[in-house]
């Protein structure tokens, strides 16, 4: 009965999502430009998925990648809540744990991309430290 309603809402997903991945990707080359070196790319695990994880320097760097067409629906940054960041937070730490890395220092980054249609250049804003480990206890130094 709503079979149409559903198709339509797939459709805007799998276009959000093709955004995303080419968001991503221009996140990567930006980085890699300023000297990171990318580690991972869409890393999914227990509490949701880290969409870089890179080296800068001596620093392991969670990068959360937002990528919109426009700013009507706001600035991209304005998506990360709370709740995210405690998820990636919490997935940080399992990715920490798991390569033993709990003595090396580590950020989170946001890189917001607005990416108009047809052929305009992306535009790109890197946020260093852009937000703080949420939950109990320090898990960085």
């Amino acid at each position: 009965m709503f079979g149409w309603f559903t198709k339509l809402l797939s459709a805007g997903r799998g276009a959000r999502k093709q955004l995303g991945n080419k968001g991503e990707l221009e996140a990567a080359t930006f980085l890699e430009g300023l000297g990171y070196q990318i580690l991972h790319r869409q890393l999914r695990g227990r509490f949701g998925e880290l969409d870089l994880v890179a080296l800068d320097g001596q620093t392991i760097v969670f990068v959360e990648v937002k990528t919109r067409a426009s700013t009507a629906a706001g600035h991209p940054t304005e998506s990360i809540t709370r709740s995210k960041e405690t998820n990636l937070t919490r997935s940080a730490l399992a990715f920490l744990k798991k390569h033993r890395w709990l003595n090396r220092r580590a950020r989170f980054d946001v890189v917001a991309i607005i990416w108009p249609s047809g052929n305009q250049p992306p535009q790109i804003q890197h946020y260093l430290n852009a937000f703080e480990p949420v939950g109990f206890g320090q898990m960085f130094s």
